[in-house]
């Protein structure tokens, strides 16, 4: 996958080359650029070979796509352009107009915030027409599998193997590792395809999610490696996490900070990995999923999947990206996602056992101790939760949070820690009016 800044009815190549450099992290292998009368067109890429890029006598299009899913595609004539982006926004994509004249559009907001006066994001599933964005494709209604507990198991695990298989680029690839269900299926998938196989961990001294990613890396046989975090560490790399996610969201924060590090640490071998990223939306992985009644789950489970896009896949994204790495999430391949949509939720949730369906698909493939550990928050399972927020507590005061916790545009920063996040986020970029292309993670929503 690669990164892309553009103009379009602008034909100003030397400004794409200025704003280029501002992703350049993006992408390893190469860059290109091309203009004509109507647009400028810069990318980079970090794959064997750049994204297609057809220039025909009246439309230029660029498609970037892969095997997870992910897609974003721009078509541009000298009457019209358009941007389209996948159903779930693993690919992200931004624009905005410059002067109600020329638009601009980029993989990340940095490139543009201080060229337009709104950015925004083009949404899953969306085309941009040159005027608005409208909905293309979204989640399917899937119908209800009548098939019994054993066949959609079978069914789940051959479908992931799939995905994975359409994931595993003809270079190395490893896995991020924490040693939860997903990760650990997936890696575990993945391993049966690649015999030099590599995982990586990062987390406090002792954290639950070494133990046990340790014990899953021994279990499928890979090259493990794992990366010890100290406070200093976390503390010192927050402004770069900050820079790189676009956000000051609490929650992804600090679900970012050790994904940022093991990403740091997997590209000193691998040009990609393996994400577990989206079983926990998919199979009802989160704890206060079963106290939502079960007619009510199916729905519940729609809108967390259809948030991904500006919380948990912009970490995926942007962490992976900071180093040049593709981060691959076979959980949200198409076909995966279409199948889990049917599947009934009483055997998501069995008995008070979250996401029991997919751990009946991965039976005999993980370690008892792994295959039924109960979710943790990826910070909580890091250990990286009490140190941030006691970091946060010492830097903002309780006065300085009381007197200005209020954004300009009616957002309400609700802890120290948000707040603490909100400062650096703004030493970076700048103080905004508008934040509409960022996304708040659910708690933090409902002002």
């Amino acid at each position: 996958m690669a990164g892309v800044v553009g103009i379009y009815q602008g034909n100003q190549i030397s400004l794409i080359e200025k704003l280029l450099p501002e992703i350049a992290y993006r992408g390893k292998s190469g860059k290109t650029l091309f203009q004509n009368g109507y647009c400028s067109l810069g990318m980079i890429w970090n794959d064997s070979q750049a994204p297609p890029l057809k220039s025909g006598k009246n439309e230029i299009i660029y498609e970037d796509q892969g095997g997870d899913g992910r897609s974003v595609k721009i078509v541009l004539s000298q009457e019209n352009i358009v941007l389209s982006r996948d159903f779930l926004g693993i690919a992200p994509l931004y624009y905005g107009w410059k002067d109600n004249e020329f638009l601009l559009f980029s993989s990340e907001v940095k490139p543009l915030i201080n060229l337009v006066p709104k950015v925004n994001e083009l949404l899953p599933g969306h085309v941009f027409n040159g005027k608005n964005s409208v909905p293309q494709i979204t989640l399917p209604q899937e119908s209800v599998t009548k098939d019994d507990p054993s066949q959609i198991a079978k069914k789940l695990y051959k479908l992931l193997s799939e995905a994975v298989q359409k994931c595993i680029p003809a270079q190395k690839i490893g896995s991020l590792l924490s040693g939860g269900l997903d990760s650990s299926a997936i890696s575990a998938i993945a391993r049966h395809d690649i015999n030099t196989f590599h995982t990586f961990a990062a987390g406090v001294n002792s954290a639950p999610d070494l133990l046990y990613a340790r014990k899953v890396a021994e279990h499928i046989g890979s090259i493990h490696h794992e990366m010890v975090v100290t406070q200093q560490d976390l503390i010192t790399i927050l402004p770069e996490v900050i820079y790189h996610l676009e956000s000051f969201d609490p929650l992804l924060v600090r679900s970012s900070v050790t994904n940022y590090l093991v990403a740091r640490l997997a590209a000193e071998y691998v040009p990609a990995v393996f994400s577990g990223e989206g079983g926990d939306e998919l199979f009802a992985g989160y704890e206060y999923l079963k106290s939502i009644p079960p007619e009510e789950l199916t729905d519940e489970l729609r809108d967390i999947t259809l948030r991904l896009h500006n919380t948990a896949l912009q970490r995926v994204d942007r962490c992976a990206s900071a180093f040049g790495i593709i981060a691959y999430i076979p959980f949200l391949h198409p076909d995966v996602v279409r199948f889990a949509l049917s599947i009934p939720q009483q055997y998501k949730i069995k008995n008070q056992e979250e996401k029991w369906i997919l751990r009946c698909a991965l039976e005999n493939k993980l370690p008892n101790h792994v295959l039924h550990r109960r979710k943790a928050k990826f910070w909580e399972g890091a250990g990286v939760n009490e140190i941030l927020a006691s970091y946060a507590e010492e830097k903002i005061s309780a006065s300085e949070f009381e007197e200005e916790h209020i954004l300009p545009n009616g957002w309400k920063i609700k802890s120290r820690e948000e707040y603490l996040y909100y400062k650096i986020f703004i030493d970076c970029f700048g103080e905004m009016n508008y934040l509409d292309w960022m996304g708040r993670s659910k708690t933090y929503s409902e002002n």
